[in-house]
């Protein structure tokens, strides 16, 4: 009976020279950098480089033997200046967007990892907010944005509100099923030694859930990213969002996908961030 209830698998964050990372968990093998030789692993960092810098240059050479206009797809090159030369420009707009998404993300992690908690240990409470909180996972976040600005005006506070309803739900699921799926020997034992619910939720479901959590961060914070954009773009005369709105209603393409690559690189640091964080504290060993 234990066995079928273990049945769904944990994800993992590997160590070096430990277990696989699971792959439902990550989008690449970054521990394959980890785990190898000094040689090898320098091998790999320059085949990576190679492969960049053939498709980088593959595009620049493309678009200008194409004279594709700059206005319809800028090389890379292009881009590049742009980034560097209006940087100081661009550089406040990213500085609130960044005080957006960690405001709106420290309260939507907070309150889902709360639910996440609460539903756990009590199960009349899951039946009473889980069609809400399937009701704000489905909704479009940015639907709500000009009601918000209506009611709380062009500044932060929209924003921020948009960000934790778009990142609370999808931390407080990924923990709930982290807490779920925990090795019932050991609660049984713990139980068998007289220990509390409240010790058995802190000394064996906290730990054991924890890729899940950390999964369920991560993608909170990208959400976060995505809906804290979403809502510049809506309203407000500040932030990346409103970058990218300006500079589309401009005709500046460089400018544009500048903006556009310093967002992706911003979820590429979400994503590290995270899986170091996990790779540090929720590494699960074969």
């Amino acid at each position: 009976m234990v066995d079928k209830e273990l049945g769904d698998k944990i994800p993992t964050f590997d160590r070096a020279g430990g277990a696989q990372l699971d792959q439902s968990v990550s989008i690449t093998n970054w521990s394959a950098f980890m785990g190898r030789s000094g040689t090898r692993k320098i091998g790999e960092i320059i085949a990576i480089i190679l492969v960049a810098v053939v498709i980088i240059g593959g595009a620049e050479a493309l678009l200008r033997g194409l004279a594709v206009p700059y206005y319809v797809m800028p090389p890379p090159s292009a881009i590049a200046v742009a980034l560097y030369t209006d940087f100081e420009f661009i550089w406040p707009h990213l500085l609130h967007t960044l005080a957006e998404l960690s405001a709106g993300y420290a309260v939507g992690a907070v309150v889902g990892l709360l639910l996440a908690a609460v539903i756990t240990q009590f199960p009349f409470v899951e039946k009473i907010v889980a069609p809400y909180i399937l009701m704000l996972v489905t909704m479009p976040m940015l639907a709500l944005v000009p009601l918000l600005i209506l009611r709380f005006g062009f500044g932060y506070e929209p924003r921020i509100i948009a960000v934790a309803l778009a990142s609370g739900p999808m931390v407080m699921i990924n923990s709930a099923t982290g807490f779920r799926r925990v090795d019932l020997a050991k609660i049984a034992l713990a139980r068998s030694f007289g220990a509390s619910t409240m010790q058995i939720f802190l000394k064996i479901r906290v730990p054991m859930a924890l890729p899940m959590i950390i999964v369920g961060l991560m993608i909170g914070a990208i959400f976060g990213l995505l809906t804290a954009v979403g809502a510049e773009m809506v309203g407000g005369g500040f932030g990346l969002g409103n970058r990218l709105t300006t500079f589309s209603s401009m005709i500046q393409m460089p400018q544009f996908f500048a903006v556009i690559l310093i967002l992706s690189l911003l979820g590429i640091l979400i994503y590290v961030v995270f899986f170091l964080v996990g790779k540090k504290w929720a590494s699960w060993q074969a």
